[in-house]
């Protein structure tokens, strides 16, 4: 059961989405259920002009009571969408509405549930605890460089793409994920009894809480049991606020002292003394080959920027009117990274900004990159990025996986409807960007592959793709076995799927 009271009680149904939607079914022929939760359905379905086979989350629009509820769906969307492209994210496709239901269709992930993998094996080996760790404290930092906060991280929460032994695993269920800023304090308690962090519990928390509850799957993976257990809720939460953690039992004693430092550093409290989630991922124990890397990895953000900045201006532009064509929920992460940098809200933000607002995400980039980056989004020239020139520069390319985006860029910049953007017309949309036109010939030159002084579609979708990297950027609870003091914890319980299953 969520432990997450609600108020505002809704009187009738309300629109989610807000705005109309194709209807899913002329989209998609849905097919058998695949699992059930508290408040939606998910259905196996096929994807009528692909013949793909994805799974849709069908929400019953009776069940969001309250206006609370309705906002829980339409940032869970928002964030599926913020964080699309990262490898180990499961991937929206797309969201529907009808008078019903909220439709979210997306990656189909068949392998089953980490949380079954454990039951199964009791608990893995520590190279193998490593390699998930590495995938689940890697979903952790893509998240918090992007300025999400998970806040309901655990097994039953990643599952396998396939069945076979060595299957990718995937990040699902964002129902519970929040937009933050760096130092904003979140005060409701949301979460997992066996994973929420002790701050958590406190009403005063931030992302760091993510890498406690990360620290105890690393916990459970090596142990098959949660460090912190009592056979009641406010038992478990005690144990959580005391924080002691049990490495003398089976197995323990056979456990590496590396892995053992690793959770400590994770289950630190308070919050500041506790590892980042890139620390963790530098850890000696979860880094392949236990080798930490030379230089820390890039934020999602500035990796989008660094990728961004290489680009031709055709293909900035391009960028530019592909977001401008994207709907509200595909573009409210970036939004909310834009507002948390334009500090003084000027609708821009200058060089001292980018350079703040990119350290507060997580960058130590010298001044001399980070005036090179601010140059290559300032389409214009203005010596600022205005909203547009952010969305565009920071927008993962997977977005350009979507025909009708591409489409509607070419059209763009094919101004006669002729198949083909000429020198001409490459001009005239570097005017209306306030971007010098010198250069045209070389971009044209770079794009024509048949050499015939003009971009066709094929070309120009050549263009668009190259580059494009796709991949890595509520308080419920089981009922866990009834315990005397002297019994062994319980193995990590069979609870039910989180509320937006």
């Amino acid at each position: 059961m969520p432990i997450r009271s609600h108020q505002q009680t809704l009187s009738s149904a309300t629109a989610v989405l807000g705005h109309a939607t194709r209807p899913l079914r002329e989209l998609y022929t849905m097919g058998r259920k695949l699992g059930q939760g508290q408040f939606g359905t998910t259905y196996l379905c096929t994807e009528v002009a692909t013949g793909v086979a994805l799974a849709c989350k069908s929400i019953a629009k009776r069940k969001l009571l309250t206006g609370e509820d309705v906002e829980d769906v339409r940032r869970e969307i928002q964030i599926m969408h913020h964080l699309a492209g990262h490898g180990s994210v499961v991937t929206i496709r797309g969201a529907y509405e009808d008078a019903q239901y909220v439709h979210i269709v997306m990656e189909l992930c068949e392998g089953g549930e980490l949380f079954d993998r454990i039951v199964e094996r009791g608990y893995f080996s520590e190279r193998k605890a490593a390699q998930i760790t590495r995938v689940i404290v890697g979903v952790v930092e893509a998240c918090h460089s992007l300025g999400v906060m998970h806040r309901d991280l655990k097994p039953e929460n990643f599952l396998l793409k396939d069945r076979a032994v060595e299957s990718s695993l995937k990040a699902i269920d964002f129902g519970l994920s929040v937009f933050f800023t760096p130092g904003q304090v979140f005060t409701d308690v949301v979460g997992s009894p066996y994973y929420v962090a002790p701050e958590v519990l406190c009403k005063h928390y931030g992302p760091e809480a993510d890498v406690w509850t990360a620290g105890v799957i690393v916990y459970i993976l090596l142990s098959g049991v949660p460090p912190f257990w009592a056979d009641t809720q406010q038992g478990i939460f005690d144990a959580v606020l005391r924080g002691k953690l049990d490495f003398d039992s089976d197995p323990w004693p056979t456990i590496s002292d590396s892995a053992k430092d690793l959770i400590r550093r994770m289950l630190r409290s308070p919050p500041r003394e506790r590892l980042t989630a890139h620390q963790a991922l530098c850890h000696p124990w979860v880094c392949e080959d236990g080798v930490a890397p030379d230089r820390p990895l890039a934020p999602a953000v500035l990796s989008r920027l660094k990728q961004f900045s290489a680009m031709n201006r055709l293909k900035k532009m391009a960028l530019r009117v592909i977001s401008q064509n994207l709907s509200d929920e595909e573009l409210a992460g970036l939004k909310e990274m834009f507002k948390a940098m334009d500090t003084d809200a000027s609708g821009a933000i200058t060089f001292d900004e980018l350079k703040a607002g990119l350290r507060k995400y997580g960058s130590n980039l010298r001044d001399s990159d980070i005036r090179h980056l601010m140059d290559a989004a300032d389409v214009d020239n203005s010596g600022t990025i205005d909203y547009h020139e952010f969305i565009a520069a920071t927008l993962h390319l997977n977005k350009l996986d979507r025909e009708e985006h591409l489409l509607a860029a070419f059209a763009y910049f094919d101004r006669d409807a002729s198949g083909y953007i000429t020198v001409d017309e490459l001009e005239h949309a570097c005017r209306n960007h306030n971007m010098a036109d010198v250069g045209i010939d070389d971009i044209i030159s770079e794009v024509d592959q048949d050499n015939d002084g003009r971009i066709d579609y094929g070309e120009f979708v050549a263009m668009m793709k190259k580059g494009a990297i796709i991949g890595n950027g509520r308080l419920t609870i089981g009922r866990p076995t009834t315990a005397t003091p002297d019994d062994p914890p319980p193995s990590i319980p069979s609870s039910s799927s989180s509320s937006r299953s």
